[in-house]
């Protein structure tokens, strides 16, 4: 089986807050349309350090991350990121590595999407196709 990617838009969490407050111009809110992989096996999702430049990001915190090949690096993670993905959104911070914009499992579960591996394709969840559903317990 290939990559599945999906487009997602990426927001800067902080410039929508600013801008909802009206400190801000709506065109002054930095965000980027990528094709970002979905990858499955991970669990939180990663961006590249240029993208994270682009949407005037700053780290946080570094935290431990195990790669797929079992290593554990340290590695920096972002202030809050509003991420589209099938027109559902989810905020959360991700982990600043790789050269590519990857999505992981915290995002899919915050937006109800799940991976159609027949179709290489993202899908809302067909159980609920008009709004992400989210499990509380």
């Amino acid at each position: 089986m290939g990559a599945v990617k999906t487009t997602v838009k990426l927001t800067n969490a902080m410039d929508l807050a600013m801008q909802r407050r009206e400190l801000i111009q709506p065109g002054d809110v930095r965000s980027v349309t990528v094709d970002a992989v979905v990858d499955t096996g991970a669990v939180r999702s990663c961006m590249p350090v240029d993208v994270m430049q682009k949407l005037g990001l700053r780290s946080v915190r570094r935290i431990n991350a195990q790669m797929a090949n079992g290593t554990v690096e340290s590695v920096e993670m972002t202030e809050g990121v509003d991420m589209e993905i099938l027109d559902r959104l989810v905020t959360e911070a991700f982990l600043v590595l790789g050269g590519e914009v990857l999505i992981g499992q915290t995002a899919l579960e915050a937006t109800d999407v799940l991976v159609d591996c027949n179709r290489q394709q993202v899908i809302p969840n067909p159980d609920h196709p008009n709004s992400a559903i989210i499990r509380i317990r």
